[in-house]
């Protein structure tokens, strides 16, 4: 049959309590189009890196997913996050030969890494 291939991340979710407060507050600040209804529908982006995301696996003190976002303005999103509701955990740093990254939360807790290329 030949060689097998790399099965690729299809889709992510996000879990919360209050669902419509993440709304607000990804639609706001990543501009996301979300949708109505139980199981709100979150359009792809435009303009990420080709060919699809990449991603790695690395050690902690327990279980997790974060989500990387590209943001344009760094600074201003981190801004933003502490308006709406999320909170700022690490303020930007470079990442040697790559991205400058910064850790934040959502209002629920949920971890997200902003990417500024």
């Amino acid at each position: 049959m030949g060689e097998d291939w790399a099965r690729p991340v299809v889709h992510w979710e996000i879990v919360g309590r209050d669902p419509d407060r993440l709304r607000a507050f990804y639609a706001e600040i990543f501009h996301w189009r979300i949708g109505d209804g139980p199981i709100m529908q979150i359009e792809p982006g435009v303009g990420g890196p080709e060919p699809g995301p990449a991603g790695h696996l690395r050690g902690g003190d327990g279980p997790g997913i974060s989500l990387y976002v590209q943001v344009r303005d760094l600074q201003g999103s981190l801004d933003r996050v502490a308006e709406l509701g999320g909170t700022v955990l690490t303020q930007p740093f470079d990442v040697p030969d790559g991205p400058t990254l910064a850790a934040v939360t959502d209002p629920e807790g949920n971890a997200l890494m902003l990417v500024q290329q």
